[in-house]
């Protein structure tokens, strides 16, 4: 989870996509990103963003953002980014509409269906 707080500009956009991304341009695999304290956002914000998001999909992930209002959530449903970008309105609600952890189902040797098994 990243928080992020004030305004995402010109100014400070290097900085955000420096935290959400690596080196070379790889994300971590799953992220929420906390935008409840963001006062402002301008198309270098959501260029970040969406670089993030694009990244996160490489690696088989995902990006979600929580806690749009105001100003910063007129902007992301201007542009569209809502459709592209999961969006939730609080950190609750994305914590709660993410993707179960994938189950990895072990078998005992000897149990499972291999040549001649079914």
């Amino acid at each position: 989870m990243v928080t992020l707080r004030g305004d995402i500009d010109h100014r400070n956009a290097a900085h955000l996509g420096a935290s959400l991304l690596f080196p070379h341009g790889t994300a971590t695999a799953r992220t929420v990103v906390d935008l409840s304290a963001v006062t402002f956002i301008d198309s270098t914000g959501i260029n970040a963003l969406i670089a993030a998001h694009h990244a996160a999909r490489r690696s088989g992930g995902w990006l979600h953002l929580a806690g749009l209002t105001g100003y910063v959530l007129h902007t992301i449903r201007l542009v569209g980014l809502d459709d592209v970008i999961p969006c939730h309105p609080t950190l609750r609600h994305a914590l709660a509409a993410l993707p179960a952890p994938h189950a990895v189902a072990t078998v005992p040797p000897g149990r499972g269906a291999g040549p001649g098994r079914s």
